[in-house]
C-alpha cells in the first residue's frame, strides 16, 4: 500500500515509514504545491494508486461524495509532532494496510499519543 501524505503532515514521514509503506510519497514529492486544491490531490492519488493520509477533514467530504478509490486515512485533531504522528501510524499500520482490501472508504484515527 502506497501512502500519499498531505501538505499538513511532515515530508519526513515518507522516510520514517518506508519500512511499512514502501512507495509512499509526500504531496511535495509529487510536484503538487501546498496550495493545490483537494480535488486535484484526490485525482492524483486516484490515478497513481495512493491512499491519502491527512489531517484535513475536507477529504472526508470528498470520500462521501465520490467514494473510493482513493481511500482516506484521517488523523483527527492532529497537532502532534512528527515523531508522535509516526508512532500513531505505526500503531495503526495493520488497520491502515487492511483498508486497501476493505469496503470502507475511510479510516479515522482518533488518538492521543
Amino acid at each position: 500500500m502506497k501512502l500519499r501524505f498531505d501538505a499538513n503532515l511532515s515530508p519526513k514521514l515518507v522516510g520514517r515509514l518506508r519500512d511499512l509503506f514502501p512507495g509512499s510519497a509526500h504531496v511535495f514529492d509529487t510536484g503538487l504545491a501546498r496550495s493545490t486544491p483537494d480535488d486535484k490531490i484526490w485525482e492524483y492519488a486516484l490515478v497513481e494508486g495512493f491512499t491519502i493520509v491527512t489531517a484535513d477533514s475536507d477529504f472526508l467530504d470528498l470520500a462521501k461524495s465520490r467514494g473510493a478509490p482513493p481511500k482516506i486515512v484521517h488523523l483527527e485533531n492532529c497537532d502532534y509532532r512528527t515523531s508522535q504522528v509516526e508512532n500513531i501510524l505505526r500503531r495503526y499500520a495493520v488497520r491502515i494496510a487492511g483498508l486497501e482490501q476493505s469496503s470502507r472508504t475511510t479510516l479515522k484515527i482518533r488518538s492521543k499519543s
